[in-house]
C-alpha cells in the first residue's frame, strides 16, 4: 500500500473511530436493568464494520482495539478488574474487526457485521463465564441460574442481539448507496 493509502486509511480510521465514539453516548443501557453490569444497544458498531469491511480485517482489528480503549477512558466504561476492561472493551472491540474479513465482497457490510458481531458476543460471553461467573445470580429473567454459561449466553443476548440486528439493518440499507466507498473505488489508482 502507498504511502498515500496509509495515510487517507488512518486518517479514515481516526474518523470513524471518533464517530464511534461519540455514538457511545447515545445508547440504551440494558444490563443495569437485569440486575447486571452493563451492556447497552448502541450504534457503534456501524462505523467500525464500515472501516473494517472498506480496509480490510488487520486495520478494523486496529480501529476497534483503539475505539475499545477509548471507549472505556471516555465512555464511563465500567469494569470489576483490569481482565474485565481488557476483554470486555479493547478486545471485545477489535473483535468487530473480524468484519474485515469481507473486505471486496458482494453484502459485505452485512456479512461483516454478523461475522463482527458474533465474534464481539463470543468475547463477552467468555467474559462472563470466567470474570462474572462470580457474579451469576440465582435468579435471571425469571429463571433459576445454576450454569453460568446459561447465564453468559442469555445476559449477552440482552444487548448483543438487537445490537446484531441494527449492524445487519444498518449493513443492508448501506450496502448499494456506500458500494463504491465500500469497495474503494474513490480512490485513486
Amino acid at each position: 500500500m502507498s504511502t498515500k493509502r496509509v495515510l487517507r486509511c488512518v486518517c479514515e480510521g481516526a474518523v470513524f473511530v471518533a464517530m464511534a465514539l461519540v455514538l457511545s453516548y447515545i445508547k440504551i443501557p440494558i444490563g443495569m436493568s437485569f440486575g447486571g453490569f452493563g451492556g447497552s444497544i448502541d450504534l457503534v458498531m456501524i462505523p467500525l464494520v464500515l472501516f473494517a469491511v472498506r480496509w480490510g480485517l488487520g486495520w478494523g482489528l486496529g480501529a476497534g482495539l483503539i475505539f475499545g480503549a477509548l471507549k472505556y477512558f471516555f465512555a464511563a466504561g465500567f469494569a470489576v478488574n483490569w481482565q474485565s476492561m481488557v476483554l470486555d472493551y479493547s478486545v471485545a472491540y477489535m473483535a468487530v474487526g473480524f468484519a474485515g474479513l469481507f473486505k471486496n465482497r458482494k453484502w459485505g457490510l452485512v456479512s461483516g457485521g454478523l461475522v463482527g458481531c458474533l465474534v464481539r458476543f463470543a468475547v463477552h460471553f467468555v467474559s462472563g463465564i470466567t470474570i462474572y461467573a462470580q457474579y451469576m445470580p440465582e435468579e435471571f429473567m425469571n429463571l433459576t441460574m445454576t450454569n453460568t454459561w446459561i447465564y453468559s449466553l442469555l445476559y449477552n443476548s440482552t444487548y448483543m442481539l438487537p445490537n446484531t440486528v441494527i449492524v445487519i439493518v444498518a449493513g443492508a440499507a448501506l450496502s448499494h448507496p456506500l458500494r463504491k466507498y465500500i469497495k474503494r473505488e474513490d480512490l485513486a489508482a
